[in-house]
Formats: C-alpha cells, structure tokens, sequence
C-alpha cells in the first residue's frame, strides 16, 4: 500500500477539520483510497460472536456516519468497521464550529452531535452493500444513537434495531457520547436495564439476531461501572465497547482547548480507557467480549488493551494523524509482539494482563 498521506497531511491540515473529514469521506467515496494488498498474519485471526475476523483492528464509529464508505475503508485493512451513529431522524448536529485538533497531544474535541441523514438513508447504503459483488471481505457493525429531541430514548434505538438486524454484523447501543443532552444518563442502573429489555425485545423479533453491545462513557463513578457490569451480565447482551470520548481536561491540554465542549479522543485517552477496559473486564469475569477503543496509535497500543480484556480494538482520532497506513503498521506490530510473547493467537492473550476475577 504507497503511503501518500504524509504529503496529503499538510493539505489536509489547512483546512478546517470539518471540512477535511467530509473532503477525506467524498474522496474515498469516488474510490480515491488506498488498498491494502498483503495478507494479514494467520495470529491476528480471531473470533468473536461468531462472527470471523482477518485482524482484530477496526475503525470506530464517528468516520463514516452515513454509511458512505464501507467498502474503500475495508480494503485499507482493517477487520472490521463500525458505522454510524445514525439516529431514526435526519439531524444536523450541533452549531460549527463543532471539530478542534490538537496537534502536538495528536487529540481531537468533537461536539458533532449526532449529526446523520437518517435511518432510511444510512439502512439503504447497507442494502446496497450486502448486495454488492465482490465486495470486501471484513465485519461490518451499526452504531445507533437517539434524536436529540426524542424523550423516551427506547424509542429511537427499537426502530434502529429492527431496521438493522438483518442489514449489520452486529449492532451498538451508544449511550456514551458527551454531546446529546441526558443521553450519559442513561448508563444507570434501572434507565439501562429498562433501555436494554426494550432493545433486547425489539432484537428478539428481528428476522435477524446479531450480536447487541453498549458503548460506555470513560467518565464513570465505581458504582456506575458496577451497575453497568452487572446490567450487561443479567440481560444478556453481548458486550461492551469501552469507550467514548471524555469530557475530562488531563494535564497538558493546551489552554485555549480545555474550556471548548465536547469529548476528547486520541493519546490523552488512552490510559483512562486502558483502565477502564481492565476495571470491566474484572467486572465481568472475562465473560463479555470487549471491544477496546481509545487513544490507540500503536501496535504496542492494540496489545495493551488486549493483554487489558479486549477481544478486539478500535482507532479513529489516530488516523487523523498518522493515515491509513496506520492499520498496516498496527497490525505488523501486534502480530510481532504476540509471537515474542508465546502466543498463537490474538484470543489466548486477551486479558493476559489484568486477568479477571471470576464471579
């Protein structure tokens, strides 16, 4: 794969963020993207839901929220990749400027708000996918959200659900993100519980039952993560993404940025999540499949999580800056580093590190 983003990156960079992502979107979707052309190692294979991946590493959801490139992102590498957040409704997001890079801590601040063309539209592009010859190979997830004006949150993920099932690999229920007023409320422990019986039903009459994770917050109290552990093991769902963006300033954030709202992503993330992804896995015993996201750059990074509980990992603030030559080097790393390791397999490693407690 030529890796031309180093001399893309400065053009890139003079833009507006904004209006490089919807530029970098547009640009794959009119099939100018890279293709990665090298098998991947026989040790990343792994499987998870029963569902087989080439490579642990996916993009997260945020990049392609309309379902607009799911076949140029797959042929840059990765096992998997998550669209979305889509929401029932067409909404335009929050007021601009919503997108903020910081540079020298290689970070983002986004306040996007959800800002989608819809269920309809985004169900269409899948359709039009699943019927496309010779597509790529890879898993490919939908990451649901709620209108910002919707009152009863059920009832914007239950139509998701049922429009979806039969069109995604698996399904996310995102109550994370920062940027949706009250939607953080909704990893306590009776609103998630009611929230989950209600998306659990709607799966159950689906013509089809992929697997249901929840996406969850890096800015939890010990009784929130508790109750989220103990809600995710009664209902059954099938496992947790950790995790959103904060909305903490850590030391070193530049000043100008620590007052801007929104969630941060990249490096700044990466030990909170860390800990976080070790903390659920405890929580849960090891049994809940767990997806590690957060501040990823590195094949060291993807290991991390992995030796800290997840299955598989996620990245997207670090494409930002590194391109998509990023998921090749992710992958060679962590392939070296389970073979120096002993293992065989991304499987026999998740939660070397941090092995979970059972319950």
């Amino acid at each position: 794969m030529l890796d031309l983003y180093p001399y893309i990156r400065p053009l890139l960079f003079r833009l507006d963020p904004e209006a490089a992502h919807t530029l970098s979107v547009k640009m794959l979707a009119l099939g100018f993207g890279p293709v990665e052309r090298e098998a991947d190692d026989p040790v990343l294979r792994t499987r998870v839901w029963g569902l087989e991946f080439a490579n642990p590493v996916g993009l997260a959801a945020g990049y392609d929220k309309n379902a607009e490139v799911i076949g140029p992102m797959l042929r840059m590498g990765p096992g998997f990749v998550e669209a979305g957040s889509v929401t029932p409704r067409p909404q335009p997001g929050n007021p601009r400027p919503r997108l903020f890079r910081l540079v020298e801590q290689e970070a983002v601040i986004n306040r996007m708000g959800f800002n989608n063309e819809g269920l309809e539209v985004f169900a269409r592009r899948l359709e039009d996918w699943r019927g496309t010859v010779g597509r790529p190979a890879g898993v490919v997830g939908a990451n649901l959200g709620k209108n910002k004006d919707t009152a009863e949150a059920a009832d914007d993920y239950v139509p998701g659900v049922r429009r979806l099932a039969p069109l995604a690999d698996y399904l996310v229920v995102n109550v994370s993100s920062p940027n949706t007023p009250g939607l953080r409320a909704l990893q306590g422990r009776e609103p998630l519980r009611a929230l989950l019986d209600r998306v659990l039903e709607a799966r159950a009459a689906a013509t089809a039952q992929p697997p249901l994770l929840l996406k969850i917050a890096p800015d939890l109290t010990d009784a929130d993560r508790e109750d989220i552990a103990a809600v995710a093991l009664d209902t059954g769902i099938d496992g947790l993404i950790v995790s959103n963006t904060t909305i903490a300033r850590p030391p070193g954030i530049p000043e100008r940025f620590r007052t801007e709202a929104g969630g941060l992503s990249g490096r700044p993330l990466f030990e909170p999540s860390t800990r976080l992804l070790a903390e659920m896995h405890a929580l849960t015993g090891g049994r809940l499949p767990l997806v590690g996201v957060g501040g990823i750059a590195s094949g060291a990074d993807a290991y991390a999580k992995i030796r800290a509980g997840a299955s598989l990992v996620q990245i997207y603030s670090a494409l930002v800056y590194g391109g998509p030559s990023l998921f090749r080097t992710i992958k060679r790393d962590l392939a070296a580093l389970l073979k120096a390791d002993g293992f065989t397999s991304v499987a026999a490693a998740v939660g070397a590190g941090h092995p979970a407690t059972p319950r």
